[in-house]
């Protein structure tokens, strides 16, 4: 019987390897229909889930509802699925170098309990051949058996948007492949049952995998230069999003916008493919300098900050900064790759004192992964505030509240210039 009408008639069971941002809507989506087996390292996350809780506050309680899901941190039980999806981050590290590690221990812990007939699909985003030339070879390793002759493999990248509820697992279009025809059917057939929006065949696992990294890619570079042409109109003293807002009348511009361009995949994909393609002997030049401008944003709004207190006559040693928002993108907790913090940090080189508020961040794990936490509420003493992420709760500030937390002429810096119509008496500066 093929796996596909395995998994309907419930004779079967999917795993999903990873309950993160990306693992757990796809977990539970698929819990609807069919049995299903999510399998997390973090005892704590599995827990939570287990009490109907989204470690990532992404989901409601609600989500668990009605879902035939077993939570387990033991990768033991994985042996009772026979289609598995693996969902692990692949971030990079400090030197900008892909990080492999988390999905080839997450393809050994697969690998272990693989049988003949099994089914491996992998959703992180990689650079292009990383699925058959470093994730296949660990799962023939470690279960003794053949891909594509004894167990079938596949990549279907994910398209998760955190934060947007609009755009969701199951309205997204899923690119999905396979190692052979059989299988590219098989995984086509088993998406289908959760995608609404339906499923694009890919010819190859590679055609998959650089399909995805393309995606984040092609964001980044534009981004880049609207973070170069705001460099550029700032010291036209033109505002950017006034320009854009002129050229956006004409039918086929291009909407995108400068910003701090952080997170777990605009900020880290393109460095998947740059990496690659100096393998083949060519170094990616439009990429690697859309990644150089957006990398170097933090410092660059710090340092306007720090020109135009000093142009004010403050002591940059005696004044205050309050940062609104330090999570990568609005209304999210995630923290991770948040560009927010170089601007912090940057401030901090300067002597600046600051203080740093977020309605969805956590401070504890602020401090761990950057050494600053979260101050419960703003006090009146600063002399400028950089609002820096556009969370929901900020849209309806104006120049009356910026007044009640601020003295001494301040200056307002509106990273995503949400601000710019509002404020009329006080220094203002976008992007």
């Amino acid at each position: 019987m093929e796996i596909y009408n395995e998994l309907l008639a419930k004779e079967a069971k999917l795993s999903v390897v990873g309950l993160g941002y990306v693992g757990l809507p796809i977990a539970l989506e698929f819990a609807r229909i069919v049995p299903v087996i999510g399998f997390d390292i973090n005892h704590e996350r599995v827990e939570m889930m287990k009490n109907g809780q989204d470690p990532s506050e992404e989901l409601p309680p609600s989500a668990f509802e009605n879902c035939d899901i077993e939570f387990t941190a033991d990768p033991e039980k994985l042996k009772e699925a026979t289609f598995h999806i693996v969902a692990v981050p692949t971030p990079i590290d400090e030197r900008n170098m892909p990080d492999l590690s988390p999905l080839l221990k997450a393809s050994e812990t697969v690998g272990k309990i693989l049988k003949k007939g099994d089914y491996v699909v992998f959703e992180s985003t990689v650079y292009p051949g990383a699925t058959e030339e470093d994730c296949i070879p660990v799962l023939e390793k470690e279960s003794g058996l053949k891909a594509c002759v004894d167990f079938k493999a596949g990549y279907s990248p994910e398209r998760i948007n955190p934060g947007d509820k609009e755009h969701t697992i199951v309205t997204i279009k899923k690119v999905v492949s396979g190692c052979d025809e059989e299988s590219l059917e098989q995984v086509a057939k088993v998406y289908e049952m959760v995608v609404q929006a339906g499923v694009f065949r890919a010819s190859s696992i590679k055609v998959a995998e650089a399909a995805k990294i393309i995606e984040n890619t092609q964001r980044d570079v534009n981004i880049g230069l609207m973070n170069e042409l705001s460099i550029i109109f700032n010291r036209m003293g033109i505002n950017t999003y006034d320009v854009l807002e002129a050229a956006g009348t004409k039918w086929n511009f291009l909407n995108f916008y400068p910003g701090l361009v952080g997170g777990h995949c605009i900020g880290v994909d393109p460095y998947y493919l740059t990496y690659k393609a100096k393998e083949y002997k060519y170094h990616p030049q439009i990429i690697n300098s859309g990644r150089f401008v957006n990398d170097s944003m933090g410092p660059y709004v710090a340092k306007q900050l720090v020109k135009k207190l000093i142009a004010a006559g403050k002591n940059v040693l005696h004044t205050h900064v309050l940062i609104m928002g330090v999570t990568f993108k609005e209304n999210v907790s995630d923290i991770r790759n948040s560009k927010v913090a170089d601007v912090y940090n940057e401030l901090k080189d300067y002597g600046v004192n600051i203080d740093v508020v977020d309605p969805y961040a956590n401070s504890e794990e602020l401090m761990q992964e950057y050494g600053f936490g979260l101050i419960e509420e703003p006090d009146d003493i600063y002399d400028a505030v950089i609002l820096a992420v556009a969370h929901k709760d900020y849209l309806d500030l104006d120049e009356n509240f910026f007044r009640t937390i601020t003295h001494n002429s301040p200056i307002i810096i509106d990273i995503k210039g949400i601000l710019r119509k509002k404020i009329k008496d006080m220094e203002y500066w976008s992007l």
